[in-house]
């Protein structure tokens, strides 16, 4: 009877004590970098609604402001009507010129009406500018928290792949600054 014996190397033993009891240090880095994927995910997440935010206040900011310069334009019309007017009751005399007179009375009145809803909407879409400038701050704070939890994670993944306690903690600390951007962006900062 011929016996075969098998020799283990030293690679072989560490292969098969890994897989028997698995390597807590890899096994750390992988569950901080799906935290990492989680936290990266609802980052990019409140990026893109506020980006939509900022985006909706822009255009209200240009449908009012549009609104705003449809009224002064109905405005500039009735002075340029209140002066035709005035120019009538100015060259006629009697009947014609009390006519005029009125008329430049009612125009008057229309434009005085016609001024604040101009104002209104001028005001409506100053507000909507305002708003869309403070929601795209907050959405450049998101992607900054974005960027470094991305960053954290390719530390956490080059850190597997070296070993390197340092970037370890590299990769975490990083991680924290994200989470602090992403609390100042939470906090409209």
């Amino acid at each position: 009877m011929s016996e075969e014996f098998h020799v283990h190397g030293p690679h072989d033993h560490e292969v098969e004590h890994q897989a028997q009891h698995g390597d807590p240090f890899a096994g750390r880095i992988a569950v901080a970098t799906a935290i990492f994927a989680t936290i990266g995910a609802m980052f990019g997440y409140m990026g893109g609604h506020t980006q939509n935010e900022a985006l909706l206040y822009k255009n209200e900011a240009a449908i009012r402001r549009a609104e705003a310069s449809d009224q002064w334009n109905f405005y500039q019309a009735k002075s340029n009507k209140q002066n035709l007017a005035e120019l009538g009751a100015t060259l006629t005399t009697g009947d014609q010129q009390a006519r005029y007179q009125a008329e430049v009375a009612r125009y008057n009145k229309e434009k005085n009406e016609i001024m604040p809803e101009a104002k209104k909407l001028e005001d409506a879409a100053k507000t909507a500018e305002e708003q869309s400038e403070a929601s795209m701050h907050v959405h450049h704070r998101w992607a900054q928290a974005t960027t470094l939890i991305q960053i954290a994670i390719a530390l956490a993944a080059i850190t597997i792949l070296t070993r390197n306690r340092g970037l370890q903690y590299t990769s975490y600390g990083v991680a924290a600054v994200a989470l602090v951007v992403g609390a100042l962006a939470l906090a409209h900062v």
